[in-house]
């Protein structure tokens, strides 16, 4: 009885957050609606900011705010798993396949690197490097437990790519137009290259539907490269530092990526009925918008300013980094 309440009451302190978070979704499929070239996702991000720097935030919305930022984050995650079959990963070919291992591994050693060298701290560097290589806040949240990172160090990192990452989605449909970037090579671009699974689709869904799902599944090629990342981070760690570094806390495999690629091997085994995919998309893109909302709201541009300059010089670079690594990459492969 005893612990049913304690589960209630810790499920009742979700509920104002929750509850704002579902007004901020149900605002921006309205803008949406009435604005059809901004994009719900967009909207909400937006909506998310301005709900943090104008002071309407308080302290009762925080539990469902991290719950919003991260856990239904991980289960759209999860679910965007069914709308790929491995056939689709290997469609894309070997030079896109190098071009998606490529571009993470340079902008996370490059990231890493320059962090250290502007006296930010190794595990600000990496849990910045990881978000910005793979994919935002989720990984920043599966890094966080083999770094060992401060608080403030992940709330910088979450903070940094989604500020970059929301202005990825506007900057890159508008350079992909005077690029003359054809729909697939803008897909692979963002795919390869815009730091959260949900603003890749905000993004490329700007060209199209080719370029979407083209990239999708670029994204969630990135997405998989976040386990085999964190072991070797892990093991590193455990030589530099030893076995009382705790890198041995951290599962190999976080759960939601273990769940992804469930997903992942049912639709290519076809046990997910067809008609079961459009129903996916649709509670992976409220999904996504909730999350998208929540990390708005994460932005605080105080704190970022009271932070320094120097982490978002460091959150500038590597996504100058990984936007022109693959750019460049794109024009070898596209």
């Amino acid at each position: 009885m005893v612990v049913s309440v304690r589960r209630a009451r810790g499920a009742g302190s979700l509920v104002p957050g929750l509850v704002v978070v579902s007004a901020g979704v149900l605002v921006a499929v309205v803008v949406n609606a009435v604005v059809p070239a901004v994009s719900p996702l967009v909207a909400a991000v937006v909506l998310g900011a301005a709900l943090t720097n104008l002071g309407v935030r308080g302290a009762a919305l925080e539990p469902g705010l991290a719950f919003a930022a991260r856990r239904l984050l991980r289960v759209g995650v999860v679910l965007l798993g069914a709308q790929l079959a491995v056939s689709d990963v290997v469609a894309l070919g070997l030079p896109v396949l190098l071009l998606v291992v490529g571009t993470v591994a340079v902008t996370f050693s490059v990231t890493w690197w320059v962090g250290c060298r502007l006296g930010l701290g190794r595990g600000l560097s990496v849990l910045v490097a990881t978000g910005f290589s793979i994919c935002g806040a989720a990984a920043v949240a599966a890094m966080e437990g083999v770094v060992g990172g401060a608080k403030e160090d992940v709330v910088t990192a979450v903070a940094l790519v989604t500020l970059y990452g929301s202005l990825a989605m506007v900057v890159l449909p508008l350079a992909a137009g005077v690029l003359g970037l054809p729909a697939e090579g803008f897909g692979v671009w963002a795919g390869a290259s815009v730091h959260e699974v949900a603003q890749v689709v905000a993004t490329a869904q700007t060209a199209g539907s080719a370029a979407l799902g083209v990239a999708v599944v670029v994204k969630l090629t990135r997405v998989v490269l976040l386990a085999p990342l964190i072991a070797a981070v892990g093991v590193w760690r455990r030589r530099v530092e030893g076995p009382s570094g705790g890198a041995g806390r951290a599962p190999v495999l976080p759960l939601f990526v273990v769940g992804f690629l469930v997903m992942v091997g049912l639709r290519s085994a076809g046990v997910l009925p067809v008609g079961w995919l459009a129903p996916l998309r649709s509670a992976q893109m409220v999904l996504f918008a909730a999350a998208l909302f929540a990390m708005g709201a994460a932005v605080r541009l105080r704190v970022l300013a009271r932070t320094g300059g120097r982490a978002v010089v460091l959150g500038g670079l590597a996504t100058a980094v990984v936007v022109g690594v693959s750019l460049a990459a794109v024009g070898l492969v596209c």
